[in-house]
């Protein structure tokens, strides 16, 4: 357990220099949902930041939501917060369906879930938000837009605004989820007390039933599918909107 535990730092420090990810002087909020990712996030961002080079801060965010059944166990997250260093935020919002019924409900969960987190750094001075995707996530997304959008993209490692000053980091993006599971296991992360009831169903579910198949014929079709990636550039973009993405 303890080299799982070294070869998700090696990961984890590995993204943060190749893809530049956290500058000195940077401050971080990190979008903290209570899974098992982004409670890994904020562990491992939160050990970081205690780091002489570069000097950041770091402080993690909950969006609680009405309307979505959906909870997480607040007071164990500030505990856990407390305990690595990082001060945790909370905020609450309303998910209202789309009305015109062309977006799913995952879509409109996440889509107000990001857009809560773009006004919260923004008007609290934070020029960063990290999110927990890890390598796995960004492999699907890349899948399910071959299929569906016949377009060749994913959830960038880095992506920066050129009309506002802020980032979007995910510096779990080399590491299989495989290894943050095992880390959760581990240091025995707290479940949610009641998970999405979309969680299993979709697109991103039906990328991963295809991403396992494919591991089947080729064990090495993960760093095939990340060369991609990096060889066409899609690992650090700049979004030239103001829009949220």
């Amino acid at each position: 357990m303890r080299h799982n535990h070294s070869k998700l730092d090696v990961l984890f420090n590995k993204a943060l220099r190749k893809y530049r990810l956290i500058e000195d002087g940077d401050r971080v909020v990190v979008g903290l949902s209570g899974g098992k990712d982004s409670l890994c996030l904020t562990e491992l961002l939160g050990k970081r930041s205690k780091i002489f080079f570069p000097k950041f801060q770091v402080e993690a965010l909950h969006v609680q939501t009405e309307g979505v059944p959906y909870r997480s166990d607040v007071e164990w997250l500030n505990d856990f917060c407390e305990k690595n260093g990082v001060k945790l935020n909370l905020v609450t919002i309303t998910i209202q369906p789309d009305s015109k019924g062309n977006r799913s409900h995952c879509f409109m969960c996440s889509w107000n879930r990001r857009k809560a987190m773009f006004e919260f750094a923004q008007k609290n001075g934070f020029n960063t938000i990290a999110l927990g995707h890890h390598q796995d996530d960004i492999i699907h997304t890349f899948l399910m837009n071959i299929m569906y959008e016949g377009t060749c993209g994913t959830m960038p490692a880095l992506l920066s605004y050129s009309k506002m000053p802020l980032k979007l980091i995910r510096p779990l993006c080399l590491v299989p989820e495989n290894l943050i599971q095992q880390h959760a296991e581990e240091v025995k992360y707290r479940p949610q007390q009641k998970l999405c009831p979309f969680e299993q169903i979709g697109k991103r579910r039906e990328a991963a039933l295809l991403f396992e198949k494919m591991q089947m014929l080729n064990p090495e079709v993960r760093q095939s599918l990340w060369h991609v990636l990096e060889n066409e550039g899609k690992l650090v973009e700049k979004h030239h909107s103001s829009e949220i993405c």
